[in-house]
């Protein structure tokens, strides 16, 4: 295990870590809803989260930080994940939430974010899309305003839900995608017994309505072959997860041939017991392979750590050498979904913080 250093300028240090102009692929809002802006705005919205006798959890802001760090599978986090969810009600909450997020961006050395957001959670609750999408870009925009983070919004659609659920929200947020309020189309949830070839209608109806920009959670819980899937009946341009495109060479083929990106989730795979440690997660042997990834924090609310902490652990468990973190932070910059010229301009910046490492 790799000792991290505070400041100097070696990659052994957060100042190092930081100072990488870092991008970020894999971030669910709603997972950036910290304990204690749930408490806040539950109190706001009148509210009433769950008694101490039902879940000691909600006891106080420390014992559910104490009960986030103790998730036994995915499904056990979405519980928690949704029912917090609940205190998003109006424009102004969606703003909140993600301008809280673009300061501990800031923070991090976040320079780029793509950020998911799961419509289908809010309107079942009765939130107008208006309010959702407008509210996040309100905090977005305010954030670029504010730190500089350029950044794209990404729609989920929600895997475990009937196909013609999601079909309904692309209908209803089809102005939202005309209009550039929303950049790019995803997938998540639970991949348990859910392939992706059964949501190709979505993905078809996506290209009809000229979204380009396609990105689907597989390989996590998932065998490698629903990576397959996504690539090639799904017509995606990134994966989200992919840790588990290694069981077969034939993925992992496929993956360097379409120089695909992995939006690998470190800390979220241990949290949710994907891998039983950090040195697990195949960081190493995909670099050594050629498959391009990035690193992402997932629901950094929920696991642990936002981006930077996920960089400083992977580093103590890895200890990668510069030229990896060149690669994997290139490879990052040019998976986002940003323009050329943007992208140019942070290899640079990238070269000169590499540049500089001692």
């Amino acid at each position: 295990m790799t000792r991290i250093h505070e400041h100097d300028h070696t990659p052994h240090s957060v100042d190092f870590l930081r100072a990488l102009p870092k991008c970020e692929h894999h971030l669910h809002i709603e997972g950036s809803l910290s304990p204690a802006l749930l408490f806040r705005l539950a109190a706001h919205n009148a509210i009433t989260l769950p008694s101490h006798a039902v879940d000691v959890a909600y006891a106080s802001i420390e014992a559910l930080e104490a009960r986030y760090r103790s998730f036994t599978s995915l499904d056990d986090f979405l519980d928690y994940y949704n029912r917090a969810s609940a205190v998003l009600i109006t424009r102004a909450d969606f703003e909140a939430l993600a301008y809280e997020y673009m300061k501990k961006a800031h923070a991090d050395g976040i320079v780029h974010a793509e950020i998911s957001f799961d419509l289908q959670t809010h309107t079942a609750r009765g939130v107008s899309i208006d309010d959702v999408v407008h509210g996040l870009n309100d905090g977005l925009n305010k954030g670029r305003t504010d730190f500089g983070i350029s950044f794209r919004l990404i729609m989920c659609i929600l895997r475990h839900l009937p196909v013609s659920s999601s079909v309904g929200h692309m209908h209803l947020a089809k102005p939202f995608f005309d209009a550039g309020l929303i950049f790019g189309l995803g997938m998540c949830s639970t991949e348990k017994s859910q392939p992706p070839t059964k949501f190709r209608p979505v993905f078809d109806l996506a290209r009809e309505f000229g979204i380009g920009h396609l990105t689907a959670h597989a390989g996590e819980e998932g065998p490698a072959d629903y990576v397959r899937q996504a690539l090639e009946e799904l017509g995606v341009h990134r994966i989200d997860h992919g840790v588990r495109s290694l069981e077969e060479d034939e993925v992992v083929d496929m993956l360097v041939k379409r120089e695909t990106l992995l939006t690998v989730c470190p800390l979220s795979n241990v949290c949710l017991q994907v891998k039983p440690r950090l040195e697990d997660v195949p960081l190493r042997e995909l670099l050594e392979r050629g498959v391009r990834f990035s690193l992402n924090s997932d629901d950094p609310a929920y696991f642990g750590g936002y981006l930077l902490e996920n960089y400083v652990q992977v580093q103590r468990a890895f200890d990668f050498a510069p030229s990896d973190w060149r690669t994997i932070v290139a490879n990052g910059i040019e998976g986002s979904w940003m323009p050329d010229e943007q992208k140019e301009k942070l290899i640079e910046r990238l070269d000169a913080v590499i540049g500089a490492c001692k």
